[in-house]
């Protein structure tokens, strides 16, 4: 029946591409292999099954993923994912399953492990640093909201995730998924293969089976570029939907929390528990609450939707054409399951000074950040600056940009002028896409461009695996107007559902 579907698939990806670009390719597709799912691939529904069952305690569940962890990311391939382990998470376990025995139960994420990306503090022992020694001290006062969240919803906090240092603002040309803390973080399928960043720890922990679920973060592809480079779901949401506050920032002008999993439904059951308005974030005022994300969760979701699809993008420096076998795969699956594709012509706004108004957010929200903080080595962008001189590391990498930032004379009103004025125009380019066409929502490859717009736009994005290209995985980016994640995450589980294209990592050398 799969090989019936995968040829059924070529047939219409073929078609497609034709029809764009009068290429035809060759039927050169692999099957994909399935396998029952061991317990560190096995999605939160089957641990909660498990546990229902008596057959699983969330201690077990935790001491076996710490071994794998021990195993897997600090010896054998030294995947280098997890930054540090909670010391008290078997005690955390340990009293959620007595609250099972006793009857009580949170909700889906209850004795569930999670991993938190290294700039969300926890008040407890471990570490908030970003990546940077220089953050090494004394630990958070207060958890960050979501994870406060996720406590009351009965998640388990197993551990801090590697990243990209200072999410990758410390030097352009560093390694993605470098921390001078954490070391180099490796793809876990092909360990030599591109790990993206910032949250590569995040997307690479979930891919290696580290734990089911694990907190992102994003300003501009920090969740879906790693998300594609590890084969895993990544979900960016309204900027606003999720709370910022106890996150260290590059700018709330466009920071924003998200979520990193294996399936869509589980990062839906985390969209469930992590909702809400805070008070110390203005920008939750205006979310909705009280949502199930998991209700439109169907195969059946995209039979009549209209999805929108790139084939050209236009803007400042030029056209560039999209065709890609990969992706076309992708359409072929959407076309079969009932939607209706559109082929696209997209603008792309102008970004002239784009980056100096992110980079000035970072200038005079950080310090903000460190003054809640105390213990720590610094308090103050040159201080870091000063620290990093005194302390290389071994590799010597420098630290020009944040030497750039640190001389920025653009003030914060100045920055949140330029940003509403690109976030309007960002907006308005996939608006008048979503309006013209009467579109449910758009979909992308991983090229960057609509990444790049649905997060300048503050607009929700999914994306989730649609294959491997050779050893390395691919992607699908589903993306939509403010507060759609419920619908794109419909439209992502029925694709999902359909292709069955995540693979396990096979930990290659190359």
């Amino acid at each position: 029946m799969k090989d019936c579907f995968k040829k059924r698939m070529t047939v219409l990806a073929q078609a497609i591409l034709i029809s764009v670009t009068g290429i035809a390719y060759a039927d050169d597709i692999a099957a994909t292999s399935t396998a029952v799912n061991a317990l560190e691939y096995a999605s939160v529904s089957e641990l909660t099954a498990q546990m229902e069952r008596n057959e699983l305690t969330s201690v077990a569940l935790v001491k076996h993923l710490q071994a794998r962890i021990e195993a897997l990311d600090k010896q054998g391939p030294a995947i280098n994912a997890i930054m540090e382990l909670n010391p008290q998470a078997i005690e955390i376990a340990t009293a959620l399953d007595k609250e099972r025995e006793d009857g009580k139960v949170r909700g889906p994420l209850h004795g569930i492990p999670v991993l938190l990306k290294d700039n969300v503090d926890t008040a407890d022992t471990m570490q908030t640093s970003a990546g940077s020694l220089a953050m090494i001290g004394q630990p958070a006062a207060n958890d960050a909201f979501v994870v406060k969240r996720l406590r009351d919803a009965g998640a388990v906090i197993l551990g801090k995730t590697n990243m990209s240092e200072w999410a990758y603002v410390r030097q352009m040309g560093l390694p993605h998924g470098w921390s001078g803390r954490g070391g180099q973080g490796k793809n876990p399928h092909v360990l030599g293969g591109e790990i993206c960043g910032s949250s590569s720890g995040s997307a690479a922990g979930v891919a290696a089976g580290f734990a089911p679920l694990a907190i992102a973060t994003e300003t501009n592809g920090s969740i879906t570029c790693p998300a594609s480079a590890n084969g895993v779901v990544g979900v960016k949401p309204t900027l606003g939907l999720f709370s910022r506050s106890g996150i260290i920032p590059i700018t709330r002008l466009q920071d924003t929390p998200g979520t990193m999993t294996r399936t869509v439904r589980d990062a839906a059951l985390m969209f469930n528990a992590l909702q809400g308005v805070d008070a110390s974030d203005a920008a939750t005022g205006d979310a909705p609450v009280g949502i199930d994300y998991t209700a439109l969760l169907a195969t059946d979701a995209l039979k009549g939707k209209r999805i929108g699809y790139p084939v050209e993008y236009t803007g400042p420096n030029g056209t560039v054409l999209r065709p890609d076998f990969q992706f076309l795969m992708a359409l072929a699956t959407l076309e079969e399951q009932g939607a209706t594709l559109v082929p696209l012509k997209v603008r792309l706004p102008n970004i002239d000074g784009y980056f100096n108004a992110l980079m000035a957010g970072m200038k005079h929200e950080l310090p903000e950040y460190l003054a809640s903080r105390s213990g720590l080595p610094i308090q103050t962008l040159q201080a870091l600056i000063d620290f990093n001189e005194l302390n290389p590391g071994p590799e010597g990498y420098g630290q020009q940009m944040l030497k750039e930032i640190n001389e920025l004379d653009m003030t914060h009103a100045q920055a949140t002028e330029l940003f509403a004025a690109f976030t309007a125009d960002f907006k308005g380019a996939i608006d008048e896409q979503l309006t013209e066409h009467n579109l449910d929502a758009l979909v992308a490859d991983a090229d960057g461009y609509s990444q790049f717009s649905a997060a300048a736009a503050g607009y929700p994005a999914i994306t989730l695996p649609s294959g491997m290209n050779g050893d390395l995985p691919t992607s699908v980016f589903f993306y939509g107007p403010r507060w759609s994640e419920p619908k794109l995450l419909a439209l992502a589980y029925s694709y999902e559902q359909a292709s069955l294209e995540r693979q396990d990592p096979a930990f290659k050398q190359q």
